[in-house]
């Protein structure tokens, strides 16, 4: 196959990039194909506020004139300012199974990264909140809600292209349906808890859902800052995901820890609607927005998307009361799968009580880096 790059640079362009993984994972039972209208918006300059501290390009790659890749380069200033390193990032990453058509692809973001004075390339990273990595364990299991989905290749493209891993993020589950019961000791140290520090758990309040985003936004900033990766949240940013779930939240699911009046701590946790939009094919219309609604109400299955807890409150054990209570919530609901999505491979204080809860490992995603020479 003749392969070529091309840097978009129309609209026109933009809809084939879009479209990229509609044609290339059309025969794979596993993918889900994410809402068009979400991801038009993703790729928005206007509309994506995290777009609104980033510089970035877009590659095409064409194989006999048709787009068989894509991938995207871009600098955070954000990222830069609190890493306070020259790392440059790349993401939006597809393509055939054909080393040197990956090869063109990832060496387009590269050059694009050294002629911002890039010192090093990072990645696979989203546009989206936290959706980093490729799979590159657990790939027969299909994604939950706002989690990456990959060929199982694409780790060996990376790896022979020089990315080297930088850093692991696990996922973990539990089948309920299966016969789950939480650990009878949780009851009785999460009561001890609850009552040494005065912490009360209360949802989300949907009446005052800008204010309750942005309270879980700043205690996220100050809980996570020290992570790796950390990119902070900005007012904008949390506007935004406040629209983007207002359709989805289930307002029981997300929860706030406050001692007295002060937020300290917050879980959320979203109902799996990947299960509902395989069958949309990415769209909302003609039928799709009825099957959404009727297809809302069946899901059993959910997804731990962010778990945080203020510095000073953390190493207290809050995060079992989080789980208690979710696990209180879903019970009479008959959930089947809930998945805690992902954890650093290093983060200890959240991955022991995840495992001494009966979750399982299964699935990794890989983030890799490399020098730019």
């Amino acid at each position: 196959m003749q392969y070529a790059i091309r840097q978009v640079d129309s609209d026109k362009m933009l809809r084939s990039f879009i479209r990229i993984p509609y044609s290339l994972y059309r025969d794979d039972s596993k993918w889900i194909p994410p809402l068009l209208a979400e991801e038009k918006t993703k790729f928005s300059t206007k509309r994506n506020p995290m777009l609104h501290h980033c510089d970035c390009a877009h590659f095409l790659l064409y194989g006999d004139g048709k787009p068989v890749g894509r991938a995207s380069a871009f600098v955070d200033r954000l990222a830069l300012e609190h890493w306070g390193e020259a790392i440059g990032l790349f993401g939006s990453y597809e393509c055939v199974d054909d080393p040197n058509g990956s090869s063109m692809l990832l060496n387009a973001a590269r050059n694009w990264l050294k002629d911002k004075r890039m010192e090093r390339m990072r990645g696979p990273w989203s546009f989206a909140s936290q959706e980093w990595g490729a799979v590159i364990q657990g790939s027969d299991l299909p994604p939950m809600i706002m989690a990456p989905y990959n060929f199982a290749y694409y780790s060996r493209q990376f790896e022979s292209f020089g990315l080297k891993k930088a850093k692991d993020l696990l996922v973990y589950e539990v089948d309920v349906s299966k016969g789950y019961t939480l650990p009878g000791r949780y009851l009785e140290s999460t009561d001890r808890i609850a009552k040494k520090y005065g912490i009360i758990l209360r949802p989300l309040n949907m009446k005052n859902l800008q204010t309750d985003v942005q309270t879980i936004v700043d205690i996220a900033n100050r809980s996570t800052r020290n992570n790796w990766g950390f990119v902070p949240v900005t007012e904008e940013e949390a506007r935004d995901m406040a629209r983007s779930l207002k359709p989805v939240v289930d307002p029981n699911l997300v929860m706030i820890a406050e001692a007295g009046k002060r937020p300290v701590g917050y879980l959320i946790a979203l109902p799996d609607i990947n299960v509902v939009l395989k069958n949309m094919h990415g769209r909302l219309f003609p039928f799709g927005l009825f099957r959404m609604l009727l297809g809302l109400r069946k899901i059993r299955q959910y997804r731990i998307w962010a778990l945080g807890v203020v510095p000073e409150y953390q190493r207290r054990a809050l995060d079992t009361l989080f789980y208690r209570k979710l696990y209180e919530v879903l019970l009479p609901r008959h959930p089947g799968r809930v998945e805690a999505n992902y954890v650093l491979e290093d983060n200890m204080a959240m991955n022991n009580p995840i495992l001494k809860m009966g979750f399982r490992h299964v699935k990794t995603y890989r983030v890799y880096e490399m020098e730019i020479g």
